[in-house]
């Protein structure tokens, strides 16, 4: 029989691998197809998390229809900061602008990398788990 908390780590790596897999075809998919514009950081706005207060970037551009589309970017924490008044470029798909994603390492591969390390970590519990118990 398998230790609730082996089945418990384990849902959780898979479920870290799929979340990561998803953000990696998002930025395929924006890699091929996406179009790329320049977007203005208008904003830094505050939050609270279970690590307490952070600061989000609020990203403000124009898609092709001409729309002013704002968003903030799905990483979060320190190292990811972006100045108010910072230009960025930016890669959204022309039906769902919302879905855009900063082109920068620590916004697209930082995201995917940083999930993957959170699944392997896991998985690894899971297989001490049951190798200890």
């Amino acid at each position: 029989m398998v230790p609730i908390g082996a089945l418990v780590c384990g849902m959780c790596a898979l479920l870290t691998f799929t979340i990561a897999l998803r953000e990696a075809l998002v930025l395929r998919r924006l890699r091929q197809r996406g179009t790329r514009t320049r977007g203005l950081v208008v904003a830094n706005v505050r939050t609270h998390g279970s690590d307490g207060p952070s600061w989000v970037p609020v990203i403000a551009f124009t898609d092709q229809r001409g729309y002013l589309i704002e968003f903030s970017p799905r990483i979060r924490g320190s190292w990811t900061r972006l100045a108010t008044g910072r230009h960025v470029e930016v890669a959204y798909l022309p039906d769902d602008p919302q879905r855009a994603r900063v082109l920068m390492w620590r916004h697209t591969t930082g995201l995917v990398m940083s999930l993957l390390l959170a699944g392997c970590v896991s998985g690894g519990f899971a297989v001490w788990i049951t190798s200890a118990g």
